[in-house]
């Protein structure tokens, strides 16, 4: 199918991540379909607007999950049996805020249930973690990469007490898009008490609702507090949502090093 150069790709994304996404959409819509022949490296770059280059480590990411293969002598080809691929999400998932609101929307179904089976099957050794886990994210500082890794482990604490080693996995993978969502620089700005305070007793819910084992309270807690994280990412101060943007357009997102305001 002809592309035309509305096509061509947007400057501010790493290209090769975004050829490779656009390239992974086609395949798994059936666009371009098993065993079909690859376009050129010479068309592909002449289609999206891109190097040679850019098109070559595009294909190289897509040939090593087992999407593409190379035929001798061919040229590159849609393979017959895509590989079985570790869970993965488009790579310019961090280079939105509506991605990352995508993320926090995943994580918000995710949350809910995991809060409830906890409640469900709670026990004191069970309690005591999770316990330890919120005393720690209170204690730690506001600012600062120790915070967000002490709201993460709350949150796998809870997990944990689901008995399913699966969310815990599930949740782990999560937090590399996590931190990203949770970390917004604030490096001149002081610190909103009030935010801070609200965000502590949306945990306290959560740990309240599961140490009571009360599944339904637990749930609703544990969705209210994503659904207010992605208002307080929607509704960021000027200040946060200009250090958000430029953090996300950056080459390689990563969390900040200095002054930090947990989202979530």
């Amino acid at each position: 199918m002809p592309h035309s150069p509305i096509d061509t790709l947007p400057p501010p994304e790493r290209l090769t991540d975004r050829l490779a996404s656009v390239l992974m959409q086609r395949i798994e819509s059936g666009e371009l379909q098993r065993n079909e022949r690859l376009p050129t490296e010479q068309r592909l770059a002449e289609q999206y607007g891109v190097s040679r280059t850019v098109v070559r480590e595009a294909v190289s990411q897509l040939k090593s999950i087992g999407l593409l293969t190379s035929r001798q002598g061919a040229g590159v080809f849609v393979s017959a049996t895509p590989q079985a691929r570790a869970l993965a999400f488009d790579p310019t998932v961090l280079r939105s805020l509506e991605a990352v609101l995508q993320v926090v929307e995943v994580r918000r179904s995710l949350e809910a249930d995991v809060a409830a089976l906890a409640a469900q099957r709670i026990t004191p050794d069970k309690a005591a973690v999770i316990a330890q886990a919120l005393e720690r994210l209170e204690a730690s500082p506001p600012r600062g990469v120790d915070g967000v890794e002490a709201d993460l482990a709350f949150h796998r604490s809870i997990a944990r007490a689901t008995d399913n080693p699966q969310f815990e996995r599930l949740l782990g993978f999560l937090e590399q898009y996590q931190r990203d969502a949770m970390c917004v620089t604030r490096t001149n700005e002081a610190l909103d008490t009030e935010y801070m305070a609200q965000v502590n007793q949306e945990h306290r819910a959560i740990a309240r609702a599961v140490l009571g084992g009360d599944a339904a309270a637990a749930r609703e807690a544990a969705m209210r507090h994503m659904q207010n994280a992605a208002h307080r990412l929607e509704h960021a101060t000027p200040a946060v949502r200009q250090a958000l943007d430029a953090w996300l357009s950056g080459p390689h997102p990563t969390a900040p090093e200095a002054g930090e305001q947990s989202l979530t």
